[in-house]
């Protein structure tokens, strides 16, 4: 029996980008068959007629941008791996794609052979049992296999750590993470936030050094995670809290100064990290700012080859009746915008601007 068409789909608004990609992927059309459309909307119509094993995506996309088209593809086709490729990369949009489950995360401009490489690895069928993590919360997958009364090995990384768990007749006999053993290994194990697991039967288990149910186990790990995890958020949010009042003091002169209506730090892409303005905490107002300022800077990258590829330090606008003024933060992957009337003082909001950066470098 044949194996089935393993099909990758391109999805770019630059028809100019997929005709290129279609051409030079062809070459591996023994194993592969690309298939290329330019909107999000166009590649669910064809993942409604036909099975794709992989779509590469870009991210900034007119009508469906390519998260949004991740996220469908996930809720939809689950077994269909997605790659972001983008020419405005930020950890931002990274940790959007992983958290949406992300097979891979390319930037433009890449080398093809980087691309065939991330779609071989990802459509070739592996021997074994492998998943991830992020996608299945890894107590439900220990739940099943002691429920199987499995006799077998789980495997599970997480960044640079390893761990072992093992069931014999379903019962957790053993585990190891390091230099810890037992319900230490255990307990360490579950607290991982992510990762990937794999399941190896046929193992040989070298010592039992758990002796209580699984249940109880479980129990006693998730009630662990919680506490860790409630005190942590409670840190950070008031790490968050300070750092931020701390910026709100800094920029008090400038939002107090005739003619500020809106001080904005945010991500390349638009992103809101911290607004001080006539908005409030109006976020969907924020946020529609914030997406009107990323498509400026887009038009900005693309005059770049005409001034020489420099990068983007600050520039201001002056409209009839608006003054824009955005700064890129130093050391950070972050932009401090202000937007002002005809009351503006662009002199003294070049200088409170300067003044605050390095500080607002820090404190973010």
């Amino acid at each position: 029996m044949s194996n089935p068409t393993k099909r990758v789909l391109i999805v770019d608004d630059e028809e100019d980008l997929t005709w290129t990609l279609t051409k030079k992927l062809s070459k591996d059309n023994d194993q592969f068959e690309v298939i290329a459309v330019n909107s999000g909307k166009d590649a669910m119509n064809v993942m409604d007629q036909l099975p794709v094993s992989m779509v590469l995506t870009d991210v900034r996309m007119p009508e469906v941008s390519g998260l949004e088209l991740l996220q469908k593809i996930k809720e939809k086709y689950p077994s269909t791996k997605v790659v972001i490729m983008t020419a405005y990369g930020s950890s931002d949009v990274q940790q959007i794609a992983n958290t949406r489950g992300c097979f891979q995360y390319i930037e433009k401009p890449f080398e093809i052979n980087d691309l065939r490489e991330i779609i071989l690895d990802g459509i070739q069928e592996k021997k074994g049992f492998k998943g991830s993590v992020a996608d299945y919360q890894l107590s439900d997958i220990i739940q099943l296999n002691c429920l199987g009364r499995l006799n077998i090995s789980l495997n599970v990384k997480h960044d640079q750590e390893e761990g072992i768990i093992y069931f014999k007749d379903g019962n957790i006999v053993h585990a190891v993470m390091g230099d810890l053993e037992g319900e230490d290994a255990f307990h360490n194990i579950l607290s991982w936030q992510g990762g990937e697991f794999a399941v190896n039967r046929n193992v040989t288990i070298p010592v039992e050094t758990i002796f209580k149910n699984w249940q109880s186990l479980l129990l006693e790990s998730m009630s662990r995670v919680d506490e860790n995890s409630d005190l942590a958020k409670e840190d950070q949010e008031q790490e968050k809290f300070w750092r931020f009042r701390k910026i709100e003091s800094l920029l008090s002169k400038l939002k107090s100064s005739a003619g500020v209506e809106h001080i904005l730090i945010h991500s390349k892409i638009g992103f809101p990290i911290f607004y001080l303005g006539s908005f409030g905490k109006e976020q969907e107002k924020i946020t529609e700012m914030g997406d009107e300022i990323s498509a400026l800077m887009k038009t900005f990258e693309k005059a770049k080859k005409a001034l020489n590829n420099q990068k983007l330090e600050y520039w201001e606008v002056q409209l009839e009746n608006q003054a824009i003024f955005l700064y890129k933060i130093p050391y950070q992957d972050a932009f401090f915008t202000v937007v002002g009337n005809k009351k503006l003082n662009p002199g003294m909001v070049r200088q409170e601007i300067k003044k605050s950066l390095m500080q607002i470098a820090q404190l973010l």
